[in-house]
């Protein structure tokens, strides 16, 4: 069962990993990726991005998002940390880890999440740009294509 949560306050990736290795020596590849919030956008320096979220369905959510991958995948582990709130450049946003017995299961599943959480998972994006004042970020279409090749890849 993976470990999901969202949260304000920022996370400890080595707390994570050792809490996710914690035991385990059926454990032989790791996937870790780590989402930081951008000091510009467009060319436009970012003061604070601001994430939203409805809490409930925002973790149940990611829970069923770290559920497919477990479904897809051979993990003995997963965790999923996201922040909402507003953050600062250089502050991580996201977190996901997933462990297996062979690299490339981690390192897939780990890509399956990012994809999916970052066109799946329902937060809304404000960013307090330098000049120009506040707007809401907008989804990427090259977000939208990662993200579906995982609906036509066969495992």
């Amino acid at each position: 069962m993976a470990t999901v949560r969202v949260q304000t306050p920022a996370f400890d990736t080595g707390a994570e990993l050792a809490a996710l290795l914690a035991g385990r020596t059926d454990v032989g590849g790791i996937g870790c990726f780590v989402g930081v919030v951008r000091g510009t956008a467009g060319g436009q320096p970012i003061l604070s991005m601001t994430l939203e979220h409805y809490p409930g369905m925002t973790e149940r959510a990611l829970t069923a998002i770290a559920a497919e991958a477990e479904a897809r995948w051979e993990l003995q582990g997963c965790t999923v940390i996201h922040r909402h709130g507003r953050l600062l450049p250089g502050e991580p946003i996201v977190l996901v880890l997933t462990a297996s017995a062979h690299r490339q299961a981690a390192l897939d599943a780990t890509a399956f999440l990012i994809d999916w959480l970052k066109t799946r998972a329902p937060f809304w994006k404000h960013e307090e740009m330098a000049e120009g004042g506040p707007r809401w970020v907008e989804a990427h279409s090259g977000d939208d294509a990662a993200a579906a090749r995982w609906d036509t890849m066969k495992l």
